[in-house]
Protein backbone atom coordinates (compact mmCIF):
# COMPACT_ATOMS: atom_id res chain seq x y z
CA UNK A 1 0.00 0.00 0.00
CA UNK A 2 1.31 3.41 -0.96
CA UNK A 3 0.23 5.13 2.27
CA UNK A 4 1.17 2.35 4.69
CA UNK A 5 3.26 3.51 7.63
CA UNK A 6 6.52 1.80 8.45
CA UNK A 7 5.79 1.84 12.19
CA UNK A 8 2.61 1.14 14.10
CA UNK A 9 0.89 4.41 14.99
CA UNK A 10 0.13 5.27 18.61
CA UNK A 11 -2.39 7.76 19.93
CA UNK A 12 -1.95 10.11 22.87
CA UNK A 13 -5.26 11.08 24.42
CA UNK A 14 -6.02 14.04 26.61
CA UNK A 15 -3.59 16.51 25.02
CA UNK A 16 -5.50 19.71 24.36
CA UNK A 17 -4.99 21.71 21.18
CA UNK A 18 -2.84 24.38 22.87
CA UNK A 19 -0.46 21.77 24.31
CA UNK A 20 -0.16 20.15 20.87
CA UNK A 21 0.56 23.51 19.23
CA UNK A 22 3.11 24.46 21.93
CA UNK A 23 4.87 21.11 21.52
CA UNK A 24 4.91 21.52 17.75
CA UNK A 25 6.42 25.01 18.04
CA UNK A 26 9.02 23.90 20.60
CA UNK A 27 10.12 20.87 18.59
CA UNK A 28 10.34 22.99 15.43
CA UNK A 29 12.62 25.46 17.26
CA UNK A 30 14.76 22.56 18.47
CA UNK A 31 14.93 20.99 14.99
CA UNK A 32 13.37 17.69 16.11
CA UNK A 33 9.93 16.16 15.62
CA UNK A 34 7.24 15.43 18.22
CA UNK A 35 7.64 11.67 17.85
CA UNK A 36 11.38 11.79 18.56
CA UNK A 37 10.86 13.86 21.72
CA UNK A 38 8.09 11.52 22.86
CA UNK A 39 10.26 8.43 22.34
CA UNK A 40 13.17 10.04 24.21
CA UNK A 41 10.93 10.85 27.15
CA UNK A 42 9.42 7.35 27.25
CA UNK A 43 12.86 5.74 27.11
CA UNK A 44 14.04 7.92 30.02
CA UNK A 45 10.82 7.24 31.96
CA UNK A 46 11.16 3.46 31.79
CA UNK A 47 14.89 3.71 32.63
CA UNK A 48 16.32 2.30 29.43
CA UNK A 49 20.11 2.18 29.52
CA UNK A 50 21.73 5.45 28.40
CA UNK A 51 18.37 7.19 28.01
CA UNK A 52 18.29 10.90 28.76
CA UNK A 53 15.52 13.43 29.01
CA UNK A 54 15.09 15.35 25.78
CA UNK A 55 16.58 18.84 25.88
CA UNK A 56 14.16 21.70 26.08
CA UNK A 57 14.43 24.31 23.37
CA UNK A 58 15.95 27.65 24.27
CA UNK A 59 14.22 30.94 23.76
CA UNK A 60 10.65 31.79 24.49
CA UNK A 61 8.60 29.81 26.97
CA UNK A 62 4.90 29.36 26.33
CA UNK A 63 2.77 31.64 28.60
Amino acid sequence: MANAHKHKQRVIRGADDQLWEDLDAATNRAGIDRSAVTRQFWEWYVKRPDAKLPERPGGEVAP
